[in-house]
């Protein structure tokens, strides 16, 4: 399988386990020139910005130590750009992480990281 097809395919199963969870998907690859947001959800009263990271080993490190602070920064321009363009800047947001390993094992990180940590 190639990278895109395997990375589709971890996305596919982030989005069934946050159903699952009770979040609501709203949008999925939001895309702007300087970044992307694999998911965009809502947990109860609060707006994710998910990023899925897939790894088929951990020989390299755990999936969501590959979220360097350039890819942060990335994924906060593009949810900043996501709240303006959806009329949702008064919303209470949070950056979570969703790793799928080459067994399929899901993991969710909420509050993953912060705007301050970009």
């Amino acid at each position: 399988m190639n990278r895109r097809a395997a990375g589709t395919q971890a996305e596919n199963l982030a989005a069934e386990y946050l159903r699952k969870l009770g979040y609501v998907l709203l949008d999925r690859n939001y895309q702007i020139r300087q970044g992307e947001i694999d998911l965009v959800a809502q947990n109860g009263s609060v707006l994710c910005f998910v990023e899925v990271r897939s790894r088929s080993d951990n020989e390299y490190g755990l999936p969501e130590e590959s979220i360097n602070r350039t890819k942060r920064r990335r994924i906060a321009r593009a949810a900043e750009h996501y709240l303006v363009a959806r009329g949702r800047g008064d919303s209470t947001c949070r950056f979570d992480v969703v790793t799928v390993d080459g067994q399929g094992k899901i993991r969710l990180i909420q509050d993953a990281f912060r705007l301050e940590d970009c």
